[in-house]
């Protein structure tokens, strides 16, 4: 009898947990859909989503920086519209809810190594003179 009645009761705990426990990629702020000193994070609250964002600036609208994160999962797929001093700009969200589905993938490594190789490379110029 007392099988019977925990095995719900551990499914539902794992369930829980994987719930509260969501990885999502983290991105401050990307250019053309690359992401600039992004991170892995987990998600604090068992109602959050990762998500991709973006905000338009109303203004020029040709000026929109992409963001992505841990987000509450009812502000997923609404549109915000605020204004950053004096410039009115319009947010979108939207959300997933599997671990790192934001896709937001760091260039970190790769630039470090770009600018490593450039500086060895004028390094290498500087001795040949």
């Amino acid at each position: 009898m007392m099988d019977g009645v925990w095995k719900p009761v551990i499914i539902l705990s794992v369930f829980i947990a994987a719930a509260q426990c969501l990885n999502c990629r983290q991105c401050p702020i990307s250019l053309i859909d690359t992401c600039l000193f992004g991170s892995e994070v987990t998600c604090s609250n068992a109602n959050e989503s990762c998500y991709r964002g973006q905000a338009q600036f109303n203004a020029t609208e040709s000026v929109t920086l992409h963001i992505r994160g841990c987000l509450s999962s009812r502000l997923c797929g609404t549109t915000i519209n605020s204004s950053l001093l004096g410039a009115d700009f319009t947010s979108s969200f939207q959300c997933c809810t599997t671990d790192l589905c934001n896709g937001a993938a760091s260039v970190q490594r790769p630039l470090i190594l770009a600018l490593c190789a450039a500086i060895l490379s004028a390094l290498r110029g500087l001795w040949e003179l």
